[in-house]
Order: C-alpha cells, then sequence, then structure tokens
C-alpha cells in the first residue's frame, strides 16, 4: 500500500468524527457483529461473552460518535455508518485472519464441514455430490431444517454452509445460486387415468375431491403452483402432510392421492411410470436455492472446497 506511518504500519481505518485510530480488536468485534446479525452470534464466533462484546460496542460507538447499530428484540441491525465501517475494514481484517489463520497444510487434520439445508435436496443431489470429497478426507456434519432457522444458526456460526430457498435479505451473508427446482403436478397410475382428460377439459376444479397429500398444512408448494400455473387460488385442504417431500412422494407412489413435487425428486418415478404428470405446464413454477455462506476467509479450507464442488457438479 502506498500510505504508511513511519513504521511501516498502515494505521487502523479512521472513520469521520473518530479522533483517534481504532483499536484492532474492536474492529475485529464489530465485524462479527455486522456479519452475524447478533451480540450473542459475535460472542459465539469469537470465544467471548455477550456483555465483553456489548461493551466493546459502546466503546466503538463512543469512539466513532455515531451508532452502528440498531437494537432489536431480535439481534441488531447495521446502520449506514456500520455498512460504510464494515465496507472498509473487512478486507484488511480478512487478509489479516486468513495469514494468522491454522495452516492446513502443515500436517493438521481439518475440521468438519458443517453444511446443513432441505432434508430431500441434500440427501438427494448433495450428498452424492460430496462422496468424492469424502473418499478424499474430508468430514461433513449434516444438518437439515428450514431456511430462516438455519440461516440465523450460520449467522451465529453454527454452520459454514447453508442451501437456502430463498435469498437472504441484507448484506452479511454471501449467497450464489446453486440450483434450480421446477415442479410438477403429479399422481399414481391409478388417479392420473382417471383425472387427467377432465383436469385439461374442466380445469383444476376437478381435483378438489381427490385427496392431496403436501408438505405443511399451508399447502406452500401447491398453491404456488395453483398461483402460477392455474392463475387461481387453492381452496382445497390437505389430506395428509408430511414434513419431507421424500414422504410425500412415497404416499403419492401409494395411491394416498395427488401432490406437487420438485421433479429433480421424481424423475426416475416419471421415467419409470410409477408416477404420472397431471398437466404439462408450457411455464411451471421454478424456485431457486442458493448456497450461502459468511463472508471472510473460512478457518477450515475444506469449506471452501466443499463450496467450490457444490457449485461445479450440482450447477452442472
Amino acid at each position: 500500500m502506498s500510505d504508511s506511518n513511519s513504521h511501516g504500519k498502515d494505521p487502523a481505518p479512521q472513520p469521520a468524527g473518530s479522533p483517534h485510530p481504532l483499536d484492532l480488536n474492536l474492529l475485529r468485534t464489530f465485524l462479527a457483529v455486522y456479519r452475524s446479525g447478533s451480540f450473542t452470534g459475535a460472542a459465539q464466533l469469537l470465544g467471548l461473552s455477550q456483555p465483553t462484546v456489548t461493551t466493546q460496542m459502546r466503546t466503538l460507538e463512543r469512539q466513532t460518535r455515531r451508532e452502528l447499530f440498531e437494537r432489536l428484540p431480535r439481534g441488531v441491525a447495521p446502520t449506514a455508518v456500520a455498512d460504510e465501517l464494515a465496507a472498509r475494514v473487512a478486507p484488511g481484517l480478512d487478509m489479516l485472519a486468513a495469514v494468522a489463520g491454522p495452516d492446513a497444510a502443515a500436517g493438521r487434520t481439518a475440521e468438519p464441514v458443517h453444511l446443513a439445508g432441505p432434508a430431500e435436496f441434500l440427501c438427494t443431489g448433495v450428498l452424492p455430490a460430496l462422496a468424492p470429497l469424502v473418499a478424499e478426507g474430508v468430514r461433513l456434519r449434516v444438518a437439515v431444517g428450514l431456511t430462516d432457522a438455519l440461516l440465523d444458526e450460520l449467522r451465529a456460526g453454527r454452520h459454514d454452509l447453508v442451501i437456502a430457498t430463498t435469498r437472504p435479505r441484507g448484506r452479511t451473508l454471501s449467497a450464489v445460486p446453486l440450483a434450480d427446482e421446477e415442479f410438477v403436478l403429479v399422481a399414481a397410475p391409478s388417479w392420473a387415468e382417471r383425472l387427467k382428460e377432465p383436469l385439461a377439459v374442466e380445469g383444476p376444479s376437478v381435483l378438489h375431491s381427490v385427496p392431496l397429500v403436501t408438505y405443511a398444512e399451508d399447502l406452500p408448494i401447491a398453491r404456488r403452483y395453483w398461483r402460477h400455473v392455474f392463475g387461481r387460488r387453492l381452496s382445497c385442504p390437505a389430506a395428509v402432510t408430511v414434513p419431507d417431500l421424500r414422504g410425500v412422494k412415497a404416499a403419492v407412489m401409494a395411491g394416498a392421492g395427488f401432490s406437487v413435487l420438485p421433479r429433480y425428486l421424481c424423475a426416475d418415478e416419471l421415467a419409470s411410470g410409477d408416477l404420472l404428470l397431471l398437466h404439462e405446464a408450457d411455464d411451471p413454477p421454478i424456485n431457486t436455492g442458493y448456497l450461502v455462506q459468511r463472508p471472510g476467509v473460512p478457518d477450515n479450507p475444506d469449506v471452501v472446497r466443499v463450496r467450490d464442488h457444490l457449485l461445479h457438479t450440482v450447477r452442472g
């Protein structure tokens, strides 16, 4: 860098209104709070107590003479001043963390990579894709759950990577598109043979008397299909709810009724004829999954290996 002090070291960033260079420890804590979205999450990431993090942020706000975080019932929200400060300090702090971090090449065994996401997609697409890395020594710890809860846990440092069904809001997480899933309306042959022609002639109302098998009571996937494809509201209740789409598929294959499923999950059954499409949509609904990671240089180099491998193989 071209600007340096007489000792050959760059001074810590000094926002407008700050009379003295800022302490690097305070800036590290600030960046952890900014990225985790809470004092508690930052404390877990840094191995500090939550009161220590709170005290450090009060000190930093006093030094900068600016409010950095808006305190919320759950966590904190960065102010515009915090956004600006994070943009300025993150590259340097991340570079320092990379230099001072553990050297996996020096004979150290890397920690497991903590990966989380929807159970169906993890089991059907992600874990088979990662098998070659496991054979090479990468260790995985896999958790399943709903996107909002998993992203909160990612911010708190519980996971390294999360596969999310929606793009995270804000700038504290790094998200890249991973895969698109197309939704299809399916039933077992015993139902499809009776329903497909009336559905084409009379419309989706013919399905209201047929049992609907779905993921949750509020019918999130089926309601979206009805709105996107048929242009109307789905009004029939669920006959069976299973919080795992593999269970939904099993029930539909057994003749329990009809459902809307991701095509990737039932591609083999559609090819074999164990399931049949009830409707060929010209413009089927698509949902994009995202691979999400906390910004910054991960301590574990295997996190980068898993991330890059997924982006290469699952995208392909």
